[in-house]
């Protein structure tokens, strides 16, 4: 007959699909029944209706039959209470009850890298979404907060326009995409509606951003900045003293102006600018691969120029989707482009080998 200790240690490498923790761990085991040839065990789940459930479940009756003499095994799927999900939500936070903000702890290792652009229309949060999803393919843990609170576009970009974070006892979830854990404005604005608040609500927003999210283990946060040198950009960098800056800009030297603006706020905050993003720099030609320059040359060495750093990435143009996510494949030029700026920014920010932060 097995024991109660190898039903936990084979159920030990079963996690919570959305907060990737065992289900051992949580505490979310409550109660195993044994038999000579069968074990009956209880799942308790955070929420009635967990979507998850029928995955969780498969999951476990089969590390279950993997057991030596087992060959009936039962799960039975329960809700939490109150106070299980307390508790939960509880060792979620890392045994503080209250909402903190562990990224800003001043000891924890992970890296901010705040997105910034003088004027919108230049790609930020395209540049933002790609180079994300370019880190996570090399191995980098990342987690992306959608600081554009106006002008949210990141969901849509990532292709998740239409789904929600999972909300426990205060806690969020925040969406996964292809690796990258993703926060947004906009999954907590119904229908679209747009966003009237002034300065003090938004820094709100972003603490809440910070200590309400269940970030888990991250290397390195992407924050998508509103263009310019607003009251949100004023907040990432009295909230965030050591975050680093990529500016992004077009060849047009009108936009270049403007980004040298923002990244002038950068240093003057002491923020180090570790590069800037020419975005829609030239079009390649898919046959002979002729590059064309559609809005000039020269606005990407402008802008470094000016802030004493150089063009970590030129991005060729491409055309967009009417509809749908707005990620590049990674054979395409734009993709192939993103994954060398991916390697560039992690080195950049010290993140080879992979860091190890839990948030």
């Amino acid at each position: 007959m097995v024991s109660r200790e190898q039903v936990l240690e084979v159920l030990r490498g079963i996690e919570d699909p959305e907060i990737h923790r065992s289900i051992v761990e949580m505490d979310m085991v409550k109660d195993i029944d044994i038999g000579l040839e069968s074990v009956h065990v209880q799942v308790a789940l955070t929420i009635t209706g967990c979507p998850l459930r029928g995955s969780i479940e498969q999951s476990v009756q089969e590390k279950l039959l993997s057991l030596p003499g087992i060959r009936q095994a039962e799960v039975e799927i329960l809700t939490m209470t109150d106070e299980e999900r307390a508790a939960f939500t509880t060792k979620l936070r890392g045994g503080k009850p209250e909402a903190t903000s562990p990224l800003l702890d001043p000891d924890a290792k992970v890296q901010f890298l705040a997105i910034a652009s003088g004027k919108g229309g230049v790609g930020k949060s395209t540049v933002t979404a790609n180079l994300a999803v370019a880190m996570a393919a090399q191995g980098v843990r990342v987690g992306v907060i959608d600081a554009d609170i106006y002008g949210f576009s990141l969901p849509g970009i990532f292709g998740v326009k239409d789904q929600r974070p999972t909300v426990i006892d205060e806690v969020i979830i925040p969406i996964e995409v292809q690796g990258v854990k993703l926060i947004s404005m906009h999954f907590f604005v119904p229908d679209n509606n747009p966003v009237v608040w002034r300065g003090p609500m938004l820094g709100k927003m972003l603490r809440n951003f910070f200590g309400e999210v269940h970030w888990g283990d991250v290397d390195v946060m992407l924050l998508d900045l509103p263009p310019g040198t607003g009251d949100m950009a004023l907040d990432v960098h009295q909230l965030l003293p050591k975050s680093k800056e990529l500016i992004v800009t077009t060849p047009q030297a009108n936009a270049a102006d403007v980004a040298v603006r923002a990244g002038l706020m950068g240093l003057r905050t002491n923020h180090e600018v570790i590069g800037v993003v020419e975005n829609m720099s030239y079009f390649q030609c898919d046959h002979c691969g002729t590059k064309s320059y559609l809005f000039g040359r020269g606005g990407g060495r402008e802008v470094a120029g000016a802030l004493r750093t150089d063009v970590a990435a030129e991005i060729p143009i491409a055309e967009m989707p009417v509809d749908g996510p707005s990620l590049f494949a990674p054979d395409s030029v734009q993709g192939k482009a993103f994954a060398e700026l991916a390697k560039t920014v992690a080195i950049r920010l010290d993140l080879t080998p992979v860091g190890s932060a839990k948030v």
